[in-house]
């Protein structure tokens, strides 16, 4: 469920769309104004490329709310691997935040059928998706999302959920996915 409560963070902003992030927000947003299902809000991170992404999704999808909040703004949660540069204390942090994002937002819809855009960059998805399967959360690091893909999980009535896909980008033409990451460099930069 969608919360509108303000939380007390300040996160890190980051640096904000290239015109590759805005033609691959335009893909998306054509995709999901394709879906036969109607959504009823985007929720973002504060940070810019997300804020950017649901701002590029929400001119073609006008008529859907939008909010943002700091929870789900970038951090990196626990791995089975020790991550360099990474404080223990911060990864804690992070998974606490993150639960908090599950429960608020991955519970069973009241009365009807909820259909929510959530717009985060990859780690807060990944977490997410491990959340929802019921597996060791530190298992995140061991998949990949593209820019603008599309992840689907449903949460039925019971509050049990599946997953439906993830990282999901067969609406961008390969020459335009990227990744951003040094393992999965992005692939076309346009000017």
């Amino acid at each position: 469920m969608l919360t509108t409560r303000k939380p007390t963070l300040t996160p890190r902003q980051g640096p904000g769309l290239t015109p590759l992030g805005i033609a691959q927000a335009r893909l998306i947003a054509a995709r999901l104004r394709g879906l036969p299902a109607y959504l009823d809000s985007i929720i973002s991170s504060t940070m810019a490329r997300a804020r950017e992404t649901a701002a590029v999704i929400n001119e073609t999808l006008s008529d859907i709310p939008m909010h943002q909040s700091a929870l789900l703004s970038e951090c990196t949660p626990p791995t089975f691997r020790k991550l360099k540069d990474e404080a223990e204390e911060e990864q804690t942090a992070c998974t606490k935040r993150l639960d908090r994002v599950f429960l608020e937002q991955f519970t069973p819809a009241m009365g009807a059928e909820r259909n929510d855009l959530i717009v985060a960059h990859g780690n807060i998805i990944r977490y997410l998706v491990t959340k929802a399967l019921g597996v060791d959360t530190r298992a995140w690091a061991g998949m990949a999302v593209a820019h603008a893909s599309l992840t689907v999980i449903r949460v039925r009535p019971d509050g049990s959920m599946s997953v439906l896909s993830v990282g999901d980008v067969g609406h961008v033409p390969s020459n335009m996915q990227s990744w951003g990451t040094e393992s999965n460099p992005q692939l076309l930069a346009l000017d």
